[in-house]
């Protein structure tokens, strides 16, 4: 394997233009951003503005210019006039000074300068930014994305709610500052199985007549809950015991407790780089560019076209060689761990009890009201699932934080993954979409095949609703197909075909749903 020496890499996927040197370490990093006179940021005025400082920021870094033996860029996702302009320096220096190109996905080089400036090893990455909101996790070859935003990145939500309180760009720090003097009001909570959605919450606080401290704290827990919500559940989904936090939103002090606190409560580790690190910069594509180059991944440059829409799990990481352990990634929620990311599950007498604990990172009154909602609508809707032919537990006892119902003997789908069992899951998805209910955290590991008989028992209907809009129950199926895509990628399109042929045959809608699926898979997240 060959061993690189300085690598420039330069980052301008949208605000923050910025270059860095790095060889074994960071030598030098300097940044020249772009900031709004109002409002919010203007793609060609980036662009424009990138354009007229690279020339000083490259001559700013190289002072040597024969020891560069790389130059690595963001080839996105991005804003395309940004990533244009950033690509074709990149493009001239890699020519001018015969090295190596390397393209460098945005979201991964964020993870990568994590991982290195805190030593973690196989962690479950929270990152949040402007454009983006994803939880990541390595498994088979790839980074996988477990969970995202279905509409806008927090970063851009946070700074949509400023702009309309006229508080200048970037607003996160102004809420932050205004939060600490605030105190809980209630507002939308959108989580959707592994994503979550900000528009609901953005318009809500936007519209709220509390004293401005109280929503921007409100604003805050409550985004801030759901992030760290999806970040657990894709820990206990993959059994993974470390958390890294990377992104611009990242330097919250809040959301950095509310992770930490998290953290402990499972008996993980929880890791956050330093501020240079943690926003938008060139070190961070220079890093992962000598990663790339050095495990032989350069990019000729003719074929170095920018991807405004280049997704995490498009990338072969050649630079990671650690093997997954059978069993280690993808556990049993149900049966053999005794505590998930939402309840404690606890046997006894043939009989399963469903508690859920208080969580300890969320605000209380949040916390109560998530709890006391998510029980009621629990039982209810196993019910009326039930009802409407839907094989599911049979409940015997109801509180306030707990459910009583009958254990369901079998394995999960997650540790039987297969086109019969899938098409059978298609089935029952089918009923379940027919009596009008939608899920709400539709993975593997809430559906297991019954020993007796081999039907599909649909579980935890902690964050099930009824509906019966296509949006809603296109998003059931996304989430179930996400979990396809990151517990077995070489087996995703057999295994949804295999769903939507079980679907179809128990739902007469069931075509709009998975073409809305489909429009849902390919919505632009990053603009």
């Amino acid at each position: 394997m060959p061993v690189f020496g300085q690598i420039l890499g330069i980052e301008g996927t949208a605000w923050n233009l910025s270059a860095a040197l790095f060889d074994r370490d960071l030598i030098s990093l300097v940044s020249r951003p772009y900031r709004p006179a109002q409002g919010g940021i203007h793609p060609r005025e980036a662009a424009q503005h990138h354009a007229s400082m690279m020339k000083d920021l490259i001559a700013s870094i190289i002072q040597e210019p024969e020891k560069i033996t790389g130059i690595a860029f963001s080839q996105g996702p991005g804003l395309g006039p940004c990533l244009r302009t950033v690509a074709t320096a990149a493009r001239s220096l890699a020519l001018a000074l015969e090295v190596p190109l390397a393209g460098v996905n945005h979201c991964i080089a964020h993870v990568e300068i994590g991982r290195f400036a805190t030593g973690c090893h196989d962690p479950i990455v929270l990152y949040a930014s402007g454009a983006n909101t994803q939880v990541i996790g390595y498994l088979n070859g790839r980074y996988r994305i477990f969970g995202e935003t279905l509409d806008i990145g927090i970063g851009n939500a946070l700074d949509k709610f400023a702009r309309s309180k006229n508080f200048p760009h970037p607003g996160g720090p102004i809420i932050e500052t205004q939060a600490k003097h605030g105190h809980y009001i209630e507002l939308p909570y959108t989580v959707k199985g592994m994503d979550l959605a900000f528009s609901g919450l953005v318009s809500a606080a936007q519209a709220s007549t509390e004293k401005l401290p109280d929503v921007c704290f409100s604003l805050q827990e409550t985004a801030f809950a759901m992030c760290v919500e999806v970040t657990e559940r894709a820990m206990s989904l993959t059994g993974k015991d470390e958390v890294l936090l990377v992104g611009g939103v990242g330097a919250n002090q809040r959301l950095q407790e509310m992770l930490r606190v998290m953290c402990e409560t499972r008996e993980a580790k929880f890791y956050v780089p330093e501020q240079k690190y943690l926003g938008d910069n060139g070190a961070m594509i220079a890093y992962t560019g000598k990663l790339m180059l050095e495990s032989g991944s350069s990019i000729p440059v003719e074929y170095s076209q920018i991807k405004p829409a280049f997704r995490v799990d498009e990338v072969d990481v050649t630079w990671k060689h650690e093997s997954v352990r059978p069993g280690r990634h993808i556990q049993s929620e149900y049966h053999s761990r005794k505590k998930g990311a939402e309840a404690v599950i606890i046997f006894r007498n043939d009989k399963v009890e469903k508690y859920r604990p208080p969580k300890l990172y969320r605000v209380s009154a949040l916390d109560k009201r998530l709890i006391a909602e998510r029980t009621r609508a629990e039982a209810r809707l196993i019910a009326a699932a039930r009802k409407g032919g839907v094989p599911t537990p049979v409940m015997s006892d109801i509180a306030s934080d707990t459910i009583v119902m009958e254990e369901i003997k079998g394995k999960l789908l997650t540790e039987n993954l297969n086109e019969e069992a899938v098409y059978k899951s298609g089935q029952v998805i089918g009923k379940l979409h027919a009596a009008g209910i939608v899920h709400g955290d539709l993975t593997t590991s809430n559906i297991i095949l019954r020993e007796k008989d081999g039907i599909c028992v649909l579980i935890d209907f902690g964050l099930a609703q009824v509906s019966s809009e296509i949006e809603q129950r296109g998003v059931d199926v996304h989430v179930l197909f996400q979990t396809f895509e990151s517990t077995a990628p070489e087996r995703a399109d057999t295994l949804k075909t295999a769903f939507a042929a079980g679907y179809r045959e128990t739902f007469v809608e069931a075509d709009k749903i998975i073409a809305r699926e489909h429009e849902i898979e390919l919505r632009g997240r990053y603009l």
